[in-house]
C-alpha cells in the first residue's frame, strides 16, 4: 500500500439510527454500518438447527450440556443479508471498530461479530456512554480489546435462561396447559404479582372513625385564620388510625392498645364537643431539610416516567433509546448514580445561570448506588455533552414523548446538584373537654419551606397517589400554648382499611431492583413478557395476575420452590456479576446449576435442574395444581377456581365428601379479578349457574326476563333493558314480578305544575329523585317504586341538606404574584389542576406537573389570562380528530420491521374502509406447536 494511501475503517454499531448519528461525527475515511442487534443466537426451533447437528440428543436445547455447555449459534432470522454485507465491507477496509453498547449484551454482540465475520484486519473495541462528537472521537482514539469476561457472563445468562425455559416449560405443558412458559426472571416477577393478589384476597376491610375539627383563631393573626385538626386521643387513650391496622389483613394489630371508634361513638363525641372551648396544649417547631434525589438510573427513570407521564416500561425505554441514539442523553441502561466531573461542572454552571449562584452548594454532590452489583464505573442517565441543552433549546428537535422524557432527565440531573430544600415543620396538640369531663385531644401539623433549593427544578412523585408531595406546604396560624380556639365544624369521619395496592410496572421494577433480581437491560422485557404470556393483565396502571398465573406459580412453589425463590434468583444474578468481573467461571456455574454438586445452593445439592424436573414430574397432581383454593363456605364446601382448557371456572364440593362427592360448577365472567371473588360474589355466580336464570316473559313486550351475573353484580335483563338488583334482593329468590318492577327504572313519577318531569333513579351514591338539575336523595331503594308525585313534590320543596365539609386545601401555595401581589395557588379542579389568583384561572397543560410549576411560570400564565380579558362563552367548534403518531420502533429493529411501520402510517391516510379491510385481512400470528419452546425463555 502506498505510504500516502488513506486508512479506511469500518465502524459497526447496533442500530441504523445510531449509525446515522455517528457517521456525522466521523470523516470520510470511516464507514459506519449497523449489525441491527444480535446477529447470532441459539436456534429457536428444530428448523433452525443445522443439518449436521439434528441427530444429536442435545440439539433441541442448542447447548451441548455434556461437553462444557458448548453453545450452538446460528445466524438470526433476517440477519443473513446484513451479515453478508458486513463480511463484504470487512474485506474492503484496513481496520474494524466494534462500537456496540457498553454493557454485557453489547460486548457479546461485538464478540459474535468477530466470530461470524472472521475479519483478516485488526479489530478494536470502542466504547462510549453518549453519542456526541467529542465522545465518539475519544472512543476512536482510545480503543480496547473485547472483554471476554463480560462475554462469558452474557453467554452464561443466555444458556442459563435456555436451560431453565426448555426444561421447566414442558412440565407446565403436561400439568397445566400447552404452550406455557417458565423463565428464570419472568416466573419470579409473576410470583411477586401473584403474592400481592393473594394478600388482597385474604384482606378483610375494617372500619374506624375519627373526628375532623375545623378550628379558628379569634382576632387578627399572622397566616391563615382557620385550620383542620384530627382527633388522636380520648381520655388519654390513643384513637386507632390507619397505621394501627395490619397492612396485609386489614384488622387491628395484635396487642394494639388503641381505641377503635365506631360511627355512633364518633358522632356522639362530636355532638358532645359542640360549643365547647378548644385550647392549644403544645406547639413544637423543628427544622425541615430535604436532600436532592440522585440522578436517574434505568429503574428510577422507568418508575418516574410511569408516575408522571403514565409511560409503560417499554415506552420509556423505547423513547430513551431514541434520545440516546440522537445524541441527547447518555446511555440509558445503567444502575450507577455517578456523574462524571464534566457533567457535575456542567450542571453547576447551568444552575447558577438559571436559578442563581445561591442554589449551587459549596461542594459537588456525590451519590452512591444502593443496588447490589451496580457498575460504579458507568454514569447515570443525564443530558449528553459537557454543556447541557435546556428543554427550550431542544424542543423543536424532539417529538412530544421525547421532549417530555428529556425534560424529566434534565430536571432530575440539574436538581441532583442543587442545594437542599429547607424550612420548618410544626406539630400542634389541642384539647377540648366535654361537659361530662371527657378530654379529647386533637393534632395538626404544618410545613413551610423557606428555601425550596432543588425543589425549584424537580419534585419526585410517589406510587401512592394520596401521598403528599415534598414541596407541598401546609400553613398553620402562629399558635402558642394555651391559645383559645373555636370549632366551626366537627365532622365525624369514617375510614376503611384498604388492601395492599396492586403493583404497577413502576413499583414492580422497584421491587425487583430491591430484591437484586434482573438488571437494567432486562426490566422492560420482563414487564412485557409476563403480559405477553397471559400471566398478568394491565387494567389502567394496575397489574392483575390471571388464574393461569396462580396455577403456574402454585406448581413451581409446591414442587420447584428454589426456582422461584427470591434469594436464589438474586444469588444467580450475583454469580453472573462475578463471572463478568473475572471472579467466577461460566463452566462451574452452569455445571452446578444443571447437574448439581455437593456445594452451593439447594438446586445444585439436590442433583441440579435436570434431575429435579425429571424425577419429580410424577409427583405433581395436575388436578390439584389447577385448583386455586378460595375458601370453605358456610355449608362446609370447598370453593376453588379451576383452570380448564376453555378458561377458568368455579367449582365447589363438600369438604368431607371425598372425590366422588357431587360438585357444582359456575362460569366466571370475563374480566373478574381474583380478589373480587368474595363469598358473596361467588354465591351470586353459583346461583346464576352455568347460564342465566330465566324468570319468565314480560307480559307487555314478550321479552324473556333473565337474572344474570355481571362483573359488577347480579342484574335483570329483558331485551335491551337492564337493571341492577337492589341490595336487599337475592338472585335465587327474585320473582318475575320483582324483576319487572326493576326494569321500570328509571321511573317517571309524574310532572310538576310547570310540566317538568320528576324521575326516580338508582345512582352511584344511592336512590334519588331528580327534576331537571335539582335532586333529592331517597331513604331506601324501595321508595324508587313507591314514591308518589305528591311525596316527590314535598321532598323537592325542602332545602337540600348536605354534611358540611372542610374546604379542600390547594395543591401548592406558590407565593405572591410579582405583578398583582395576589397570592398564587395551584388547585385541583374538575378538568385538572389549575393556577389561580382568585380572579383569573389558568389550567395546566397535560405536560405540566403541579409540583414542578415555578412562581415565575404561574405568574406568566395568569398574566396571559389577564391579557385576554373576561372569558366569553362560545359554541365549541367541532375538533378535527388528532392525527395518530406513526408507530415507533426500537432502535434495534430490523429494516424489514421498520418498512411495515411506515406503510402503516401511510395506510392511515387512506379511507377508513381500506383500513378496516386491511385489519380484517391480516390474521393474528399463532406460534406453531413445535415452536412453543421458544416462549419458554
Amino acid at each position: 500500500m502506498p505510504s500516502d494511501a488513506r486508512t479506511t475503517r469500518l465502524v459497526i454499531v447496533e442500530s441504523p439510527s445510531k449509525a446515522k448519528t455517528i457517521a456525522g461525527y466521523l470523516g470520510p475515511d470511516y464507514l459506519v454500518e449497523a449489525s441491527v442487534g444480535h446477529i447470532r443466537d441459539l436456534p429457536r426451533n428444530a428448523d433452525e438447527v443445522p443439518e449436521e447437528f439434528k441427530g444429536q440428543p442435545w440439539a433441541r436445547l442448542g447447548v451441548d450440556v455434556d461437553n462444557g455447555f458448548h453453545a450452538l449459534y446460528v445466524i438470526s432470522e433476517g440477519r443473513r443479508q446484513q451479515v453478508a454485507k458486513l463480511k463484504r465491507l470487512a474485506k474492503e477496509v484496513d481496520e474494524i471498530f466494534l462500537a456496540t453498547d457498553e454493557d454485557r449484551e453489547g460486548e457479546a454482540i461485538a464478540w459474535h461479530l468477530v466470530e461470524t465475520i472472521k475479519p483478516k484486519v485488526p479489530v478494536k473495541r470502542m466504547v462510549f456512554h453518549e453519542i456526541t462528537k467529542p465522545a465518539i472521537q475519544a472512543a476512536v482514539a482510545n480503543p480496547r480489546d473485547i472483554d471476554r469476561a463480560l462475554v462469558d457472563a452474557q453467554e452464561a445468562r443466555r444458556i442459563l435462561d435456555r436451560l431453565y425455559g426448555y426444561e421447566v416449560s414442558p412440565v407446565l405443558w403436561k400439568k397445566v396447559m400447552p404452550k406455557l412458559s417458565a423463565g428464570r426472571v419472568q416466573s419470579v416477577a409473576t410470583r411477586i404479582v401473584v403474592e400481592r393478589e393473594r394478600q388482597r384476597m385474604a384482606f378483610r376491610s375494617a372500619e374506624y372513625w375519627d373526628i375532623l375539627a375545623h378550628l379558628a383563631v379569634q382576632g387578627q393573626v399572622e397566616g391563615p385564620r382557620t385550620f383542620n385538626a384530627t382527633l388522636i386521643a380520648l381520655n388519654g387513650d390513643r384513637i386507632a388510625s390507619g397505621k394501627d391496622f395490619e397492612p396485609t389483613t386489614g384488622q387491628l394489630k395484635t396487642g394494639s392498645t388503641s381505641v377503635q371508634l365506631d360511627g355512633d361513638g364518633a358522632r356522639g363525641l362530636a355532638a358532645r364537643l359542640e360549643g365547647r372551648p378548644f385550647q392549644v396544649t403544645r406547639v413544637e417547631e423543628k427544622p425541615y431539610r430535604r436532600r436532592p434525589y440522585a440522578p436517574f438510573i434505568t429503574s428510577t427513570l422507568q418508575q418516574e416516567a410511569a408516575r408522571k407521564m403514565r409511560y409503560s416500561s417499554q415506552q420509556t425505554m423505547r423513547t430513551a433509546q431514541s434520545l440516546y441514539e440522537k445524541g441527547f442523553i447518555t446511555y440509558m441502561r445503567t444502575d450507577s448514580v455517578n456523574l462524571s466531573e464534566t457533567a457535575v461542572a456542567a450542571a453547576r454552571r447551568q444552575i447558577a445561570e438559571l436559578y442563581g449562584a445561591g442554589n449551587v452548594p459549596p461542594q459537588p454532590r456525590k451519590y452512591t448506588t444502593k443496588a447490589k452489583g451496580a457498575q460504579e464505573a458507568h454514569e447515570a442517565i443525564r443530558p449528553a455533552g459537557d454543556n447541557f441543552r435546556t428543554p427550550g433549546e431542544v424542543a423543536k428537535e424532539l417529538s412530544g414523548d421525547e421532549f417530555r422524557l428529556y425534560e424529566l432527565i434534565w430536571r432530575r440531573t440539574i436538581a441532583s446538584q442543587m442545594t437542599d430544600a429547607v424550612g420548618n415543620s410544626i406539630s400542634v396538640r389541642i384539647r377540648a373537654t366535654t361537659a361530662a369531663g371527657e378530654e379529647a385531644d386533637f393534632a395538626a401539623s404544618g410545613k413551610t419551606i423557606t428555601d425550596p433549593g432543588f425543589l425549584r427544578a424537580y419534585v419526585e412523585s410517589s406510587d401512592d397517589e394520596n401521598a403528599e408531595s415534598d414541596d407541598a406546604e401546609r400553613r398553620l396560624p402562629n399558635l402558642v400554648k394555651d391559645q383559645p380556639l373555636t370549632a366551626d365544624q366537627l365532622n365525624a369521619t369514617g375510614h376503611h382499611t384498604t388492601p395492599p395496592a396492586r403493583y404497577t410496572e413502576a413499583s414492580l421494577v422497584k421491587a425487583l431492583e430491591e430484591l437484586g433480581i434482573g438488571r437494567p437491560s432486562t426490566y422492560s422485557s420482563i414487564m412485557q413478557t409476563i403480559q405477553d404470556r397471559g400471566y398478568v393483565e394491565k387494567r389502567g396502571q394496575a397489574m392483575i395476575p390471571s388464574f393461569l398465573a396462580f396455577a403456574v406459580i402454585g406448581l413451581l412453589e409446591g414442587h420447584y420452590p428454589r426456582l422461584v425463590d427470591y434469594n436464589f434468583t438474586a444469588a444467580m444474578e450475583g454469580q453472573l456479576d462475578d463471572i463478568a468481573a473475572g471472579d467466577g467461571t461460566q463452566l462451574a456455574f452452569l455445571t452446578a446449576f444443571y447437574f448439581g454438586s455437593d456445594e452451593g445452593e439447594e438446586v445444585a445439592r439436590s442433583g441440579g435442574l435436570k434431575k429435579m424436573v425429571t424425577e419429580n414430574l410424577s409427583a405433581i397432581d395436575a388436578r390439584e395444581v389447577n385448583s386455586i383454593p378460595l375458601f370453605v363456605d358456610e355449608e362446609n364446601r370447598r370453593v376453588v377456581v379451576r383452570v380448564g382448557k376453555f378458561g377458568p371456572y368455579l367449582q365447589r364440593r363438600a369438604v368431607d365428601g371425598g372425590e366422588d362427592a357431587p360438585e357444582d360448577k359456575a362460569s366466571l365472567p370475563e374480566g373478574v379479578a381474583p380478589d373480587e371473588l368474595t363469598p358473596e360474589r361467588v354465591e351470586e355466580l353459583f346461583l346464576a349457574g352455568n347460564g342465566d336464570r330465566v324468570l319468565g316473559d314480560d307480559p307487555v313486550t314478550g321479552d324473556e326476563v333473565t337474572v344474570k351475573s355481571g362483573r359488577f353484580g347480579p342484574y335483570v335483563s329483558a331485551g335491551e333493558r337492564k337493571s341492577s338488583l337492589f341490595k336487599s334482593q337475592s338472585p335465587q329468590t327474585l320473582t318475575l314480578e320483582q324483576a319487572l318492577d326493576l326494569l321500570k327504572l328509571p321511573r317517571i313519577v309524574g310532572k310538576d305544575p310547570e310540566g317538568n318531569e320528576i324521575v326516580a333513579r338508582n345512582g352511584k351514591y344511592g336512590p334519588y329523585i331528580s327534576r331537571e338539575k335539582d335532586s333529592r336523595s331517597l331513604g331506601s331503594e324501595d321508595q324508587l317504586l313507591t314514591i308518589t308525585l305528591a311525596e316527590a313534590l314535598e321532598l323537592l320543596a325542602q332545602p337540600k341538606t348536605r354534611q358540611a365539609r372542610a374546604a379542600k386545601p390547594p395543591l401548592r401555595e406558590l407565593g405572591a404574584d410579582p405583578v398583582s401581589e395576589k397570592p398564587l395557588v395551584i388547585k385541583e379542579g374538575r378538568f385538572g389542576a389549575y393556577v389561580t389568583d382568585g380572579e383569573f384561572n389558568a389550567t395546566l397543560r397535560r405536560d405540566q406537573k403541579p409540583e414542578e410549576i415555578t412562581l415565575a411560570e404561574a405568574s406568566q400564565m395568569i398574566a396571559d389570562k389577564r391579557a385576554k380579558g373576561p372569558v366569553v362563552k362560545k359554541t365549541a367548534a367541532k375538533r378535527a380528530p388528532a392525527k395518530k403518531a406513526a408507530p415507533k420502533t426500537d432502535g434495534e429493529a430490523t429494516p424489514a420491521k421498520k418498512a411495515p411501520a411506515k406503510r402503516a402510517v401511510a395506510a392511515k391516510k387512506t379511507t377508513a374502509a381500506k383500513t378496516t379491510a386491511a385489519k380484517k385481512a391480516a390474521p393474528a400470528k399463532r406460534a406453531a406447536p413445535r415452536k412453543a419452546a421458544t416462549a419458554a425463555e
